[in-house]
């Protein structure tokens, strides 16, 4: 993959890698989605190429704070959300111990202070041309699957989305998070950011928060940071040692 150079990006606090500020990002309106200026640009042209294409290219997330997925952690940890295997198979929480329902969440969502998505960077995507007559999107492999409801998106993100800077960091299973085709990071946010959310940022995020199974976490946490924060893909050009300008 051809890339253009990347383009000068300021470097985010420890507070916006971890989500608990949102100075670094901004609301945009068409597609209606919140991120960090520097995609934006990037995200509109992509959007206007899948339109060419008969695409609808609709983010279903972006910017998430701590406190939203503090939330999010919290609720499936008590059993209040639904928690689902590597199959889609509903999991009783109430079944697991506390090191095991850290591990049962890890499959599918992130630590809060650890998710891409606090670094205005990562989105989630679906074809907005597939929602007509009500349908709602589950985000699951199966609709992007070819023949699902967003194959035809997934093969065009599969041939375009690095044109325009993006690339999928969960293309593969690699021994933590599960494939999310429908996930997108824009590549000179991500790398940078990534490299810059080391170990002990996350755990000085996560020692002042209210989090369920913070103990849990916090005694595995050099682990569960390799397996679930560092364990993604690399877009072509880039390496672990890319940095903020």
């Amino acid at each position: 993959m051809d890339r253009r150079a990347a383009s000068l990006v300021p470097a985010l606090t420890p507070r916006q890698l971890t989500g608990r500020d949102s100075q670094h990002v901004q609301e945009v309106t068409a597609p209606a989605c919140v991120l960090h200026p520097c995609v934006v640009p990037a995200l509109h042209d992509m959007c206007a190429a899948a339109a060419d294409d008969g695409l609808t290219l609709l983010p279903v997330s972006s910017f998430r704070d701590f406190e939203r997925q503090r939330t999010l952690w919290n609720g499936k940890f008590l059993g209040e959300r639904p928690v689902q295997d590597a199959e889609g198979r509903p999991v009783d929480m109430r079944a697991l111990d506390a090191a095991e329902r850290v591990r049962a969440i890890l499959v599918w969502s992130a630590l809060p202070g650890a998710s891409r998505h606090h670094w205005g960077s990562d989105l989630d995507v679906v074809d907005g041309q597939a929602l007509a007559g009500g349908y709602r999107p589950r985000l699951t492999r199966e609709e992007f699957l070819p023949g699902g409801p967003f194959g035809r998106l997934a093969a065009w993100l599969d041939a375009r989305c690095g044109e325009f800077g993006f690339f999928r960091p969960y293309d593969a299973w690699r021994g933590g998070v599960q494939p999310e085709p429908w996930h997108l990071s824009y590549a000179d946010l991500a790398v940078p950011a990534l490299a810059a959310l080391d170990a002990d940022v996350l755990r000085e995020a996560l020692e002042g928060a209210d989090i369920q199974g913070k103990a849990q976490v916090l005694a595995q946490l050099p682990d569960l940071h390799q397996r679930y924060v560092r364990g993604v893909a690399e877009p072509a050009g880039f390496s672990r040692a890319a940095s903020f300008s």
